[in-house]
């Protein structure tokens, strides 16, 4: 579900490869009729036909949905498989529809999962960077947690570093001093101060425990080994 996932998680995304059939070839894209999901017939002003188009090398976008044979190879008529190799994404926002999103297609999402490919940071000028995947959707989307740094903390908690300097915890890289100073990252080990008020003792020996060893610089030098990238610029 989506409350499991959360900004800077790295994920391990798998498709099974299923059988459909391609309707249409342009030198950008592939379509095909996608197997997973229905027309939804009582979705308002938004006209599916049940196709998706799968873009070409010539298109340059990223999508995680690849063909077998691959898209080049393909023309209308032709059967092939639709499904996603195991492919290695972190995430960049979580995104909660409450009713459940229209989208014209069956199941309505009610969570969107936005995610980057290795080797891309976010950039805020960049428009459509991410993907969104449906995490309880109707495709057979096998998602794997690779790594979650500050695994051992919650959005929202306050802390104290070594050196006595108080900090809120909002994602993995977005942290914020309570001094004011906007410049440093937090030495550890670190002490929890709150966490939706007074923590208990077992939460606060958990991070206790977790700090005893290591830094904000190891944290950060795992996650950049597996995502290729940075974190965003206004992050630490």
């Amino acid at each position: 579900m989506s409350h499991d996932y959360r900004p800077g998680d790295v994920l391990l995304l798998e498709c099974p490869f299923t059988e459909t059939a391609v309707t249409g070839v342009t030198p950008y894209y592939v379509s095909v009729w996608w197997p997973w999901l229905e027309v939804d017939p009582q979705a308002e002003n938004i006209r599916r036909n049940g196709r998706r188009a799968l873009p070409t090398p010539a298109a340059r976008e990223w999508e995680v949905f690849r063909t077998e044979p691959a898209e080049t190879a393909l023309k209308p008529g032709d059967t092939c498989l639709v499904g996603i190799p195991a492919t290695v994404v972190h995430v960049q926002a979580v995104h909660r529809f409450d009713p459940p999103l229209v989208t014209g297609m069956l199941p309505r999402p009610a969570s969107y999962v936005e995610v980057l490919r290795q080797g891309e940071t976010y950039d805020p000028d960049l428009e459509d960077q991410g993907y969104t995947i449906d995490p309880a959707g109707g495709e057979p989307i096998r998602i794997e947690l690779v790594f979650r740094p500050y695994a051992f903390l919650e959005p929202g908690d306050e802390v104290a570093d070594r050196n006595g300097r108080a900090w809120r915890f909002d994602a993995a890289w977005d942290w914020h001093p309570f001094d004011g100073e906007q410049s440093g990252t937090p030495a550890w080990p670190l002490a929890l101060l709150s966490r939706l008020g007074e923590p208990t003792p077992k939460e606060a020996a958990a991070v206790a425990r977790a700090t005893a060893v290591g830094s904000h610089a190891d944290e950060l030098e795992r996650w950049s080994g597996l995502t290729l990238a940075r974190p965003a610029a206004h992050q630490q």
